[in-house]
């Protein structure tokens, strides 16, 4: 087990004015484990890659010190979940990828295969070695990710958003699995009433540094309501009310006996599905991980072709090309009239200004760029920074931004609430019900409890 020490520490990304991190003391002591928080852009993500020791020199500048183990970071034995899987998966087959850090590690041969082994059971990995990386679901990339990082047996383990993507078996699976480690953990989780039972301490950090520190009850009794106002989670009710109860308009999508099988497969993800989507209604979209949710997502979207049966839009959606099913729109027209939000943000950006991004497709349909828009997401002041540094919850912010801003009359929304403070979770809770309450139909494909009960019109399980 490894201990953490940080004095007066702080790093500014290059190319950004503001400091994502100032003045930050703290310590961890071997063993203790720590539950993260923080509203969304305080930093947190870039306090993990730190310890892990993935700030690179002509990154960024960094004032004060840190040291794990008493070692710079590069030099000690950290092993970090990110918030998004896919930035930890290296190899094609599962086996592979798990075995890949111990490898470098110089293990001996014989003790990786039982580790790899030992890993994939550990995090209830559903697949066998052989398992193309490329063909897993969101969540079972991240079951993956944690094997990967389990079966390095690091001394400080950090945590991020580890339970995120996963349906509610698998994220019981994980904490109580995390329940059981004995190792150094930080834990960066809003699940936070679920999170509590796995630390012993909690630590919450603004860009300024350390804002309170100590046993979970004494944090949350003298600081609770403080910090909710701060858009910090806290354990208790929903910050919002229920918005559900749209008048559900004409239809605008229908699918008839779809189904979707990937190349070299032989099993579709889905299959035989009918499904109708209209304006004024938000519908969620619910299942476990490898259910074919975010397929289903694709498809709703025009962004990839049923392998069997029908996609049909209504001329209401469609105009003159109600005959023409969406994978065939030309790319300027699909984004007018469907926007999506995929699961991971950082694929449909294609610019290096938060500004320009969401100008893009208004421009490209001759449209104006809206007004106001960055604010309502709490983004105005990135306008500058490139996207691709942003936190995943700016990150989600913004794919969400650029899928509202060519003004579609259908979103089809990938966890659009991942990575959100209490604050700007609210707040995106209440613009898709405005949306909705305008007329758009809204696709909603998560595993968001609350999102669902705060605005979910209807449900439908895959």
């Amino acid at each position: 087990m490894t201990h953490v020490d940080l004095r007066g520490f702080g790093w500014r990304h290059a190319g950004r004015k503001a400091w994502a991190l100032r003045d930050v003391d703290l310590r961890i002591d071997s063993g203790e484990r720590v539950l993260l928080l923080g509203a969304s852009g305080a930093g947190k993500s870039t306090l993990l890659s730190a310890l892990a020791g993935l700030l690179a020199e002509d990154s960024g500048e960094q004032a004060g010190t840190i040291l794990v183990g008493g070692e710079p970071p590069q030099a000690a034995r950290a092993g970090m979940l990110f918030q998004d899987p896919q930035t930890a998966l290296v190899m094609a087959r599962a086996g592979d990828d798990v075995a890949f850090g111990l490898e470098n590690l110089g293990v001996p041969r014989a003790d990786i295969w039982p580790r790899v082994d030992a890993a994939l059971a550990e995090v209830g990995f559903p697949y066998d070695r052989d398992r193309d990386t490329n063909a897993l679901s969101g969540g079972e990339q991240q079951r993956l990710a944690l094997a990967g990082v389990l079966a390095l047996r690091p001394g400080l383990l950090l945590l991020d958003e580890p339970t995120a993507n996963l349906d509610p078996a698998g994220a019981d699976v994980i904490r109580k699995l995390l329940a059981h480690l004995d190792t150094t953990m930080i834990l960066v989780e809003h699940r936070v009433a679920e999170a509590l039972p796995l630390v012993d301490r909690v630590v919450v950090l603004s860009p300024a540094g350390v804002v309170a520190d100590g046993p979970p009850e004494k944090i949350f009794q003298d600081h609770g309501s403080a910090l909710a106002g701060q858009g910090v989670w806290v354990p208790g009710p929903s910050p919002v009310a229920a918005r559900t109860g749209g008048t559900r308009g004409a239809p605008l999508l229908a699918l008839r006996a779809a189904a979707h099988c990937y190349p070299g497969s032989t099993v579709p993800v889905f299959s035989d599905l009918d499904l109708e989507i209209a304006e004024g209604e938000a519908l969620a979209v619910l299942g476990p991980n490898g259910a074919g949710k975010t397929s289903l997502a694709l498809v709703l979207g025009g962004l990839m072709a049923p392998t069997a049966g029908t996609v049909a839009a209504t001329a209401r959606l469609a105009g003159a090309d109600a005959a023409t099913p969406p994978w065939k729109w030309r790319a300027r027209h699909l984004a007018g009239r469907i926007g999506s939000v995929f699961q991971n943000p950082e694929h449909q950006f294609v610019t290096s200004r938060v500004a320009d991004e969401v100008a893009l497709g208004p421009r490209r349909l001759g449209l104006p760029v809206p007004v106001g828009l960055l604010e309502r997401l709490r983004l105005a002041h990135l306008a500058e920074a490139n996207p691709f540094t942003l936190s995943g919850g700016e990150a989600r912010r913004l794919s969400v931004a650029t899928a509202l801003a060519a003004a579609p009359a259908l979103l089809v929304l990938d966890e659009p609430t991942f990575g959100q403070d209490r604050r700007t979770w609210a707040e995106l809770v209440d613009l898709i019900a405005d949306l909705r309450d305008d007329g758009r139909g809204i696709v909603l494909v998560t595993h968001d409890d609350a999102l669902v009960t705060a605005v979910a019109d209807r449900r439908f399980r895959l």
